[in-house]
Parts: structure tokens; C-alpha cells; sequence
């Protein structure tokens, strides 16, 4: 029970890597806010967990509500006082206009960049000055693989995860006195839903011929990451960059011709 007795909020989290980020945090002893807009299938998972014995609220989040992000911090402090562990679990994109740079959408580029830095942003000024005042705090981004490995294509969603993790780095060392640490998890290719039924078994062979661990990851890998960090365990931890990918671009470039002449 590593996080007993912390508040904690998970934004985007109805279901996939959000889900398993709730679950992880309640089961070792947090009280989860599950963040989504999907509130009937949020209070759905929070009703399972309170039948296991867990502590668990749902709260309505709308990424693209700006004002939404004050109201949801504020619910948080005005029910429990404090507010602990932030993941920002949100992210997006669209396959259909985010390409390369010639080919992709110049509006939709934008418009995907600052929903996903938005999301990151705002929750973090919000959120920051109650740490402040508890001197205590654990965020943690979930970042992309994509933000730290070049495409050729997504070129909107790769480069806000990249702002991603630099806002992560910044708001580490601009709060670190206060002892608010803020960390990112960078993850690869994991097996939700919505990422297994938009890939082709010809694309996910090729892929793991590139992923040194030759698998997808699953939520709980990510999950189990963000437990971590949002623990005692990583309490000397601050600003890092976490990849949580089998080793994804870790190999020389020729790794996979390599691997298959093996």
C-alpha cells in the first residue's frame, strides 16, 4: 500500500491506460479521482472498485473546457483537503490529417498541439499552488515514445509530446523547492483497445520486429510506472523522462535486419 492515505487525480481515465492508472493507485491505498467525460462508464468503474474496498470518486473532465480545469481541481481540494498525485493521462490526435508535414493538415496541426500541451498545462497551474502550500506533490505526465523518437508521420502528436516533456522538466526544477516533483512517463506501443483495432497485423509485426522486449506493452506496465513515481519510492526523483517502451529505439537502426538474419 505505497500511496496509502494520498488523494490522487487521473485525468482522461474512463478507460485504457487512464483505467489502469486509477486501479493501480487505488489498489495500493490512494483515494482516485477517475477525470473523464465519459461519466457514466467512469462511475461504472469507480462502483467496481468500491466493491472491492477501494476508495474511489468520478469527476466530469473535458480536455478542450478550459474553464473545466479549475472546477475540477477545486472539487478535489474542497472534498479532501489536498491534492497529492496528478497524473495527466490525456492525449490525441488524428490519423486522418496528422501526416508528415507536407501532407498533414496545417489547422489540425495546431489545433492537436495545444489540446495535448493545454491538457498537461492547465492542470498543473492549477493544481501547483495547493502543493504549494502542502509542500508536497507527485505529478506525473504520460508523455509518448513519439515525443523522444522522430516519425514519419504524426507529426502534430509527436511534437506535443515533445512539449510534453519539456514542460515537465520545466515545471520540475521551477517547483522543486517546494518539494512538488514532476516526472513523465514515456510510453510505446500498449495494447488498448483503441490502439489494437486501428493496427494491422502486418504493422504490428513490423513494429515488434524493432521492440528489443518483442512485445506490446500492456496498460499495467504503465500504470505500475506511474505507481512509482507517484510513491515514496522515487522521492529523489524529479524531471525524468521515464520510457516505458520494451526498449523501442533503443537499438542501432539496423536492429530489425539484423534481428531477422538472427
Amino acid at each position: 500500500m505505497i500511496v496509502k492515505d494520498k488523494i490522487a487525480l487521473v485525468t482522461a481515465s474512463s478507460r485504457g491506460i487512464g483505467l489502469s492508472c486509477v486501479q493501480t493507485l487505488a489498489k495500493n491505498g490512494a483515494k482516485v479521482y477517475l477525470a473523464g467525460f465519459e461519466m457514466d462508464k467512469g462511475q461504472e468503474e469507480v462502483d467496481k472498485l468500491k466493491k472491492e474496498g477501494f476508495q474511489a470518486e468520478a469527476i466530469f473532465f473535458d480536455a478542450t473546457d478550459i474553464a473545466g480545469y479549475t472546477t475540477m481541481i477545486d472539487t478535489v481540494i474542497k472534498n479532501e483537503g489536498k491534492l497529492d498525485i496528478l497524473v495527466n493521462n490525456f492525449g490525441t490526435t488524428n490519423v486522418k490529417y496528422d501526416k508528415d508535414l507536407l501532407e498533414g493538415d496545417s489547422e489540425q496541426f495546431f489545433q492537436i498541439l495545444n489540446k495535448n500541451i493545454a491538457s498537461v498545462y492547465y492542470s498543473c497551474k492549477y493544481a501547483i499552488p495547493h502543493m504549494k502550500i502542502q509542500k508536497s506533490g507527485s505529478i506525473i505526465n504520460i508523455s509518448s515514445i513519439g515525443g523522444a523518437v522522430p516519425d514519419t508521420s504524426r507529426l502534430a502528436y509527436g511534437a506535443a509530446k515533445a512539449a510534453i516533456n519539456h514542460l515537465t522538466q520545466s515545471i520540475a526544477i521551477q517547483y522543486a523547492d517546494h518539494n512538488v516533483r514532476c516526472n513523465a512517463v514515456l510510453p510505446g506501443f500498449i495494447a488498448t483497445d483503441a490502439a489494437m483495432n486501428n493496427m494491422s497485423p502486418e504493422f504490428l509485426e513490423m513494429f515488434l520486429a524493432n521492440v528489443p522486449l518483442n512485445r506490446v506493452g500492456a496498460p499495467e506496465d504503465i500504470s505500475n510506472a506511474v505507481l512509482f513515481l507517484a510513491s515514496e519510492l522515487s522521492s529523489y526523483m524529479t524531471g525524468e523522462l521515464l520510457e516505458v517502451a520494451g526498449g523501442f529505439g533503443k537499438p542501432t537502426p539496423i536492429y530489425s535486419f539484423i534481428k531477422n538474419k538472427g
